[in-house]
């Protein structure tokens, strides 16, 4: 790649002196030339000046007025005048007004007027180099500012997809797939998180567990598609018979949980009394085959005032439950913390 030759707009009203500056400069640089300001104005309209040297005195516009304007609408370019020894002032002037790199005096000596030249070259290619590399890093500046809120909002977005999927995972872990309801873990932590709350506002809680009667014999009779659908519809019918406070999951195999925050001995009947009954009247289908429904249930009940934790509600409840089996099913049984056990049978 060549050398860039700056261009050099020369401006004296003197042709001699135009036809030598050109000749002598022509080879180093792009000269153009003008002979007033005038004329000098329109070659600035029609392409890029690097450098101007103009004579100070010229008919009409002067070479200062010349400058004056030249860094008014063509800033970058780089000024110098040419002078004789008796304008100094008015170089003087020139510096102060028009901003001028350098001045030279007429008649000009050629080592200097290169040296000059050449000076004012290099300011001109360092100030645009500097130019180009300031928007060059203000170019990279935002091109790294914009990677860095793509990267980050992808980084949120990715993070959102996460946290949904965790909590997704979450939701999976915690739910019984057959049934959608609360699984065992699911469970044991709603009893342990109502129980902390009975810690800070007293009050009754019945916690129950609850088995489907004969569930063995429909899964062997009819496989277990139709224990699953008895399941599904069991489900059902028991969240049909509880309070919007109640909560009910799926304890495991044919057996469901039940928490009744707020509700003591009284209440515990009624809402053990209502589930039997209920299910007793439901009809559980699978394919043209009707089963007979019934439960049987164990309640734990710590009525206010009484201390309880989440095993001891869970013992006394699988107690209960188990004393009911041996009693003959289709019934509830009541266990009290800590007297002794109130029985109902259906």
């Amino acid at each position: 790649m060549s050398k860039y030759k700056c261009s050099l707009l020369i401006v004296d009203d003197e042709p001699y002196i135009v036809s030598a500056l050109a000749s002598l400069l022509d080879e180093e640089f792009d000269v153009l030339t003008a002979s007033s300001a005038e004329v000098a104005r329109l070659v600035f309209d029609n392409r890029q000046i690097d450098l101007i040297l103009t004579d100070q005195k010229m008919p009409r516009v002067s070479g200062v007025e010349l400058l004056e304007w030249v860094r008014q609408n063509h800033p970058k370019t780089v000024r110098l005048m040419m002078t004789g020894f008796a304008e100094l002032e008015e170089a003087v002037d020139a510096i102060n007004r028009s901003h001028v790199f350098r001045y030279l005096f007429k008649p000009w000596k050629t080592e200097e007027l290169f040296e000059t030249l050449h000076e004012a070259s290099r300011t001109y290619l360092l100030e645009r180099n500097n130019e180009k590399l300031v928007s060059e890093l203000k170019q990279l500046n935002q091109e790294l500012e914009e990677r860095v809120a793509t990267r980050t909002r992808e980084l949120e977005e990715a993070n959102h997809e996460l946290e949904q999927k965790n909590k997704m995972l979450e939701k999976l872990a915690l739910t019984d797939p057959l049934t959608g309801l609360p699984n065992r873990r699911a469970m044991d932590r709603l009893s342990e998180r109502e129980l902390r709350r009975r810690d800070r506002y007293p009050g009754p809680l019945t916690v129950g567990i609850i088995d489907v009667d004969n569930f063995k014999e429909i899964n062997t009779r009819y496989l277990h598609l139709a224990g699953d659908k008895v399941l599904m519809d069991m489900a059902k019918a028991l969240n049909s018979s509880l309070r919007t406070v109640d909560l009910l999951g799926r304890w495991g195999g044919d057996e469901f949980m039940i928490i009744a925050p707020e509700t003591d001995m009284e209440g515990a009947i009624t809402l053990g009394e209502r589930i039997r009954s209920s299910v007793e009247k439901t009809e559980f289908t699978y394919k043209d085959v009707i089963f007979p429904g019934s439960v049987t249930i164990g309640f734990a009940v710590a009525d206010e005032g009484i201390a309880a934790d989440h095993k001891t509600m869970l013992e006394f409840a699988l107690s209960a439950l188990s004393e009911a089996k041996k009693k003959g099913r289709n019934r509830c049984l009541f266990y009290p913390l800590p007297t002794l056990p109130f029985e109902q049978a259906g």
